[in-house]
């Protein structure tokens, strides 16, 4: 088959393209490699800096088009699948629609659905914009509803959603948010991790090395302020027990560079769900503290491992479970194993990708 995917997202593209190749695809990958983080990509469609430069970025993509025409299936992202407003991209879309066979939607972070639907119907215990039934009202939130809601973002989303041919999702929270709205053309399939997995996990003492990953203009959103204060927290009260680890807006070379050798990596506190980022820590035997919950085993069909050390959204219980670590570091052997046969098991770039395979098949 003959594959586009457009747009990226923490290297998800960038990963299923290897496995797509590896199966005998052809595929191309047209992103701005997801702003600063730098991820691979064939075509680069990086928005130019100074002055013009949405109209230079413009001009680029449309002169690109031809390019892109001819393609069994073409995979998006997102709905704002390039760098450009809303409105410019209801024409693209449908350039793309008319020239190219089967249009598939990615589930995999922020748009319109998973703002308007954890706001108002809140199928989650809790998630980026709601607390059980209390609306979370931080700047964070509310910036990214006053971007989804009632625009023309909103009127994108819903546009590429009904008339696609597939929607994919790649988290148990965003299966919870589209499934309901789009049964018939909505599936779950994990997120692809390229695996480079030690051959063992060697014993080691103190200190346990906790690791963070900081996006500071999504650090409010994402829970890791609340993170990082009970790592610091803990760093103080057990200076000889813990090294903590920070990277902040770095390249993905660099952040991998960074996370290697660490014990532990702290992650998304309003998640069900480790992503991309952990994903790829636990796949290299590094422990993940963030979202474990039962759905996420459950959608996986996982009835035997257990590596995730799972929190609530809360500082106190963050705490908590770092301190039980730093206190009983015996446990870290046996949850890095986990984690490994775990990435394994589930998300191996190449049964992800024998999945999408089939997906693009049936369409």
């Amino acid at each position: 088959m003959k594959v586009l995917l457009l747009g990226e997202y923490s290297n998800v593209h960038w990963t299923l393209a290897e496995g797509l190749r590896q199966l005998g695809n052809e595929v191309t990958v047209v992103s701005n490699g997801d702003f600063w983080k730098d991820y691979p990509r064939d075509i680069d469609v990086s928005r130019p800096s100074g002055h013009l430069s949405g109209l230079r970025l413009m001009s680029r993509i449309c002169s690109l088009l031809p390019r892109l025409k001819g393609y069994d299936v073409v995979q998006l992202i997102n709905p704002v699948f390039f760098e450009l407003k809303a409105e410019h991209l209801f024409p693209i879309y449908r350039y793309l629609r008319r020239h190219n066979r089967k249009m598939v939607l990615g589930a995999f972070g922020m748009d319109f659905y998973w703002v308007s639907v954890n706001t108002d119907e809140r199928p989650l215990r809790y998630s980026d914009f709601n607390i059980g039934d209390d609306i979370r009202h931080d700047e964070a939130a509310e910036r990214e509803r006053r971007d989804w809601i009632g625009t023309a973002k909103e009127r994108l989303n819903r546009l590429i959603a009904q008339d696609c041919d597939a929607i994919v999702t790649g988290l148990y929270e965003y299966q919870a948010t589209y499934g309901p709205k789009f049964p018939s053309k909505t599936q779950f399939i994990p997120f692809p991790i390229r695996t480079c997995q030690p051959e063992k996990v060697c014993e080691k003492g103190l200190p346990v090395i906790i690791f963070i990953g900081i996006s500071r203009e999504r650090s409010a959103y994402k829970g890791t302020d609340i993170m990082l204060k009970a790592a610091e927290a803990l760093k103080e009260k057990y200076p000889d027990r813990m090294e903590l680890r920070i990277a902040e807006g770095v390249p993905f070379e660099t952040y991998q560079h960074l996370m290697d050798g660490s014990d532990a990596i702290l992650d998304q506190l309003y998640s069900y769900t480790p992503s991309m980022n952990p994903l790829l820590a636990m796949s290299k035997g590094i422990v993940c503290i963030g979202g474990g919950e039962p759905e996420n085993y459950e959608i996986l069909g996982e009835k035997e491992l257990r590596p995730i050390v799972n929190v609530l959204p809360t500082y106190e219980s963050v705490y908590a479970e770092i301190e039980n670590l730093l206190l009983h570091p015996e446990q870290l052997p046996r949850l890095k194993q986990e984690s490994m046969r775990y990435v394994g098991r589930h998300h191996d770039y190449l049964k992800v990708a024998r999945q999408y395979e089939q997906l693009y098949q049936r369409l």
